[in-house]
């Protein structure tokens, strides 16, 4: 699942450079849940939770079959 999640994320990544920022993946739990971290403008922006949420989980759960939440960590 780790590859399918990162091949995802890597859609998402050009949306966050953008910005000013980037997301680099941590690990995938064997449960379905996905760990990442916000770098840069992403990481310090008090949006980020509403970007991980709304974005990020969005668009993980309609790629990568198991992923159940995303949890970002500082």
């Amino acid at each position: 699942m780790r590859e399918k999640v990162a091949k995802a994320l890597e859609t998402i990544r050009p949306y966050l450079q953008f910005d000013g920022g980037d997301i680099e993946l941590l690990g995938v739990t064997n449960d379905g849940v996905v760990r990442v971290r916000l770098l840069g403008a992403c990481g310090g922006c008090p949006f980020s939770q509403y970007t991980v949420q709304m974005n990020v989980e969005k668009r993980l759960k309609e790629e990568v079959p198991g992923v159940k939440k995303v949890e970002a960590i500082p």
